[in-house]
């Protein structure tokens, strides 16, 4: 050109060297979907355990809101339960003013402390 010096020539770019930037791009996406999938699945899983747990203990989630169950209690259960803790009430309970006509709830009497037996002589025996 006449107002200067010729422009190098520069080297075409190879395909590999247009292609990398690609690739990075591809492989650095293929890695935080690979990290993304394994949490998802990681929090289907902690979410369907809870659940199960949750309905286990009456408790269900549902879109609405939150459910909770009352458990069923059979009466016979119940009456089971309930005299048990009655039962077991009056076992430790102590009424001391009490004085019970049947015989109820006496405290036994302190037994006398044994006192020891005086040995035979027989030189009182002989004195008669």
């Amino acid at each position: 050109m006449a107002w200067g010096r010729t422009a190098e020539a520069k080297a075409p770019r190879s395909a590999l060297s247009k292609l990398l930037p690609l690739v990075i791009l591809s492989v650095v996406l293929a890695g935080f979907a690979f990290v993304g999938y394994h949490l998802y699945l990681t929090f289907q899983k902690i979410s369907s355990t809870t659940s199960e747990k949750m309905q286990k203990k009456n408790v269900v989630f549902t879109k609405d809101g939150m459910k909770v169950g009352v458990k069923e209690l059979k009466t016979e259960n119940y009456v089971d339960t309930t005299q048990s803790f009655l039962v077991k009430a009056w076992n430790l309970s102590e009424w001391p003013a009490y004085k019970s006509r049947l015989g109820w709830n006496k405290t036994a009497a302190p037994e006398p402390a044994a006192t020891s037996r005086k040995p035979f002589s027989r030189h009182s025996s002989s004195t008669k």
